[in-house]
């Protein structure tokens, strides 16, 4: 009997695995077992090293749940570390000033408006979305020190610490359940809604999306917003947690989120989303990033393998 009639194919038992979908899950359980092995004497499997890997990852997986969509509909933001900051600095000013709640409305309309801005340049006047985030990349970050003179805005509201990062519900920290959340909502959207179903159609094929009926100008200007207010959620969250608004926070942050989502099993070419996925992927680069400074790695080091990290995302994603 043959490979074939007994249904033991190689290539067909493989292609049924959708192995670069899921590699990221044996991605993350062989480099933890690794860690684990090599610093199996440091701590790195503590319970408060693991929920400090979550920590470290939360605003990381935020912007992720975000650019899954943006990456979905074959479109690009490089601007949502620089809205973190700008969102944390303002939101910084706002909370010393006038209270919680305005500080919050302030950090969340950093995203709002950068968000709108960069979706209608990118659905109404069709100018690339890597050009336009790319601009607002340089702009934002210039803002924010501008208006703090690069100067850090302490925070001592302890009702914004604790929402935003620095509080716990009883054994969970808060940023974990901003995490879970963002996540479960991500994904049943994505996978269950109409939205999540446009920004697939509109990412695998725009002009065939647009003759079915869907308004992928829409679409594209949405799930920019969309990130724009992740990324102004995750400034905030880092200001909470770092009890301060810095125009450094998210400084980086947009190769660390694009290599997350691609990891995760996103088709960088637009046509699939997994937001699951993504935040595994946010969880490896973090894995990755804690087990290296264990192991005495300095910050150059860090950033080697964090570069071969988004290379390989981009090998191992294929177009659909």
């Amino acid at each position: 009997m043959s490979e074939s009639s007994s249904g033991l194919n190689p290539k067909i038992f493989l292609s049924r695995l959708e192995w670069r979908q899921n590699i990221i899950y044996v991605g993350f359980v062989a480099v933890f077992l690794f860690f684990l092995i090599l610093l199996g004497d440091s701590g790195f499997a503590s319970p408060n090293n693991i929920l400090n890997i979550f920590r470290q990852t939360a605003t990381i997986s935020i912007m992720a749940v975000a650019m899954t969509y943006v990456i979905a509909a074959a479109e690009i933001d490089l601007s949502v570390g620089s809205v973190a900051g700008l969102a944390a600095v303002v939101a910084a000013m706002a909370l010393n000033n006038y209270g919680l709640v305005v500080g919050v409305l302030a950090g969340l309309a950093v995203g709002v408006a950068s968000g709108s801005l960069s979706g209608s340049l990118v659905a109404f006047l069709k100018v690339p979305s890597f050009l336009v985030t790319l601009g607002m990349l340089g702009m934002l970050v210039g803002i924010a020190r501008w208006i703090t003179d690069s100067a850090p805005v302490p925070i001592s509201n302890q009702a914004f610490i604790s929402i935003f990062g620095g509080g716990n519900v009883g054994p969970i920290p808060s940023l974990m359940i901003w995490v879970l959340v963002a996540t479960a909502l991500g994904a049943l959207v994505m996978n269950k809604g109409t939205f999540g179903r446009h920004v697939r159609a509109t990412g695998g094929n725009v002009v065939a999306a647009a003759y079915s009926g869907v308004n992928t100008l829409r679409i594209k200007f949405t799930v920019l917003l969309m990130s724009g207010v992740a990324a102004s959620v995750a400034g905030m969250l880092y200001a909470g947690r770092l009890q301060s608004g810095r125009f450094q926070w998210g400084t980086g942050d947009e190769l660390s989120v694009i290599a997350a989502v691609i990891l995760g099993g996103t088709s960088l070419f637009g046509g699939r989303g997994a937001v699951i996925g993504s935040l595994f992927g946010a969880l490896f680069i973090g894995l990755i990033n804690n087990g290296l400074i264990l192991a005495g790695l300095d910050v150059s080091q860090q950033q080697v393998v964090r570069g071969a990290i988004i290379i390989l995302a981009v090998a191992l994603s294929r177009k659909k």
